[in-house]
């Protein structure tokens, strides 16, 4: 299972320089392990669209950046991600929560997020990878993100929740 103190080291290991994010669901439980780590900035933003934005004025100013949003926030963002992707043609990598994923799949939950996540990206020409952390490892973590980096485009990792 992918931990706080997992995900601080795969990105230390990665470059990441700043973290930027809305800290809800899943991926809050990770403040106290970001927040104490002495490489990583943390930012804490009050909406996605404003996350997404902080996220590419980093990179114009030299910074690796990770932007973690969770996936209703990734609706509600696409405009920042239009013009940061296409606009800009910034390579923005972001961690984006799937909530309520498993129980989606198994029909038991009727959060229509999990339905949503994948064709917005889709939509938005954005590549995706999924990351499941009860079957991924940090070493699986760290390849999808080092991938995502290499491209030079935009790219999400899919959290599942």
């Amino acid at each position: 299972m992918i931990d706080g103190p997992t995900i601080v080291s795969a990105l230390q290991t990665c470059g990441i320089t700043h973290v930027v994010w809305v800290p809800d669901s899943h991926l809050g439980r990770w403040e106290a392990d970001l927040s104490s780590s002495p490489s990583l900035r943390l930012i804490r933003a009050t909406r996605e669209g404003e996350a997404i934005a902080i996220g590419g004025g980093l990179i114009l100013g030299g910074a690796r950046p990770l932007v973690m949003i969770q996936c209703t926030g990734l609706f509600e963002a696409g405009d920042a991600l239009r013009n940061i992707v296409y606009d800009l043609k910034l390579p923005l990598l972001l961690l984006v929560g799937v909530r309520s994923y498993r129980a989606f799949q198994s029909g038991q939950s009727t959060d229509n997020c999990p339905a949503f996540t994948e064709p917005i990206l889709k939509a938005w020409q954005v590549p995706y990878a999924w990351i499941d952390p009860e079957k991924h490892s940090g070493a699986d973590f760290i390849a999808a993100l080092r991938k995502a980096q290499v491209s030079g485009n935009a790219a999400a990792l899919l959290w599942v929740e």
